[in-house]
């Protein structure tokens, strides 16, 4: 089987920056296996994987061992290459996903993707969580992911959590977060359980940390800077219950895989 690929830098406008996310083109759904195997082999933290449907297109997202149920960059990615490869003549593609319909359009030089917002709530840390992080975070909140906020950008930058630790901390991810030099707000992200250390730049991590620093700063659209060794860059809007995420992308290869 020959299966259309791209390999796509997602938040960022420049090559080796930003998150490179993998897009798979499918012409009807494999088994969970093969497509684990497939994101495995392709070895960048998300593939997407897309099978066309009328007018839209269904959408799955998978790290080299687990199938996740919501991926900012990896959806970016796929709606670059949909609006720029399979369709180029469309502004918009809507993705029937997991965690429902996300759509991606164009917006100028940019893409903006329309996705939940994942409010936090404080919680109180998980055996093993502070330890492993080394300096103890100001707060701590709780939504698919723990958010330990820190007070300065240096904070954050300057984090080296204890992996084989926090690996074994009961939680799906961490995302760690201060105030910004030059943006709204920085952060970073850490999944070493679901085999990513830390992810270059992370999409669904900002529909927590959007609504977090839309209520501290008393303001709706914000810039917002990943400061991993990649790093990336992104502009999020709170509007209700959604997140609105714009993010630019740029090509590293097309090709096929053979299955």
């Amino acid at each position: 089987m020959r299966i259309p690929i791209y390999q796509i830098d997602a938040f960022t406008d420049r090559l080796f920056r930003g998150n490179p996310a993998a897009v798979c083109v499918l012409e009807r759904w494999l088994p969970d296996e093969q497509l684990t195997a497939i994101a495995g082999e392709n070895n960048v933290s998300e593939t997407a994987f897309l099978v066309p449907q009328e007018g839209c297109y269904e959408l799955r997202w998978f790290t080299p061992t687990v199938e996740v149920d919501l991926c900012g960059h990896a959806t970016l990615a796929a709606g670059w290459a949909v609006l720029h490869r399979l369709e180029p003549g469309r502004e918009a593609v809507r993705f029937l996903t997991r965690s429902g319909d996300l759509t991606v359009q164009r917006r100028d030089d940019w893409l903006e993707m329309d996705f939940p917002a994942r409010p936090a709530e404080p919680a109180q840390p998980p055996p093993g969580l502070v330890d492993a992080l080394g300096p103890a975070p100001r707060e701590l909140w709780k939504a698919r992911d723990y958010m330990a906020v820190y007070e300065a950008e240096e904070q954050v930058r300057e984090l080296q959590p204890d992996m084989a630790a926090l690996s074994r901390v009961e939680m799906f991810a961490l995302i760690v977060t201060a105030p910004g030099r030059e943006v709204d707000f920085v952060s970073r992200f850490f999944a070493p359980a679901v085999g990513v250390p830390e992810d270059p730049v992370t999409g669904s991590a900002h529909c927590t940390l959007t609504p977090y620093w839309a209520q501290r700063l008393a303001k709706s659209v914000l810039r917002a800077r990943q400061l991993s060794r990649r790093g990336g860059e992104l502009v999020c809007e709170l509007r209700g219950e959604r997140v609105m995420l714009r993010g630019q992308a740029v090509l590293y290869l097309e090709g096929y895989s053979y299955v």
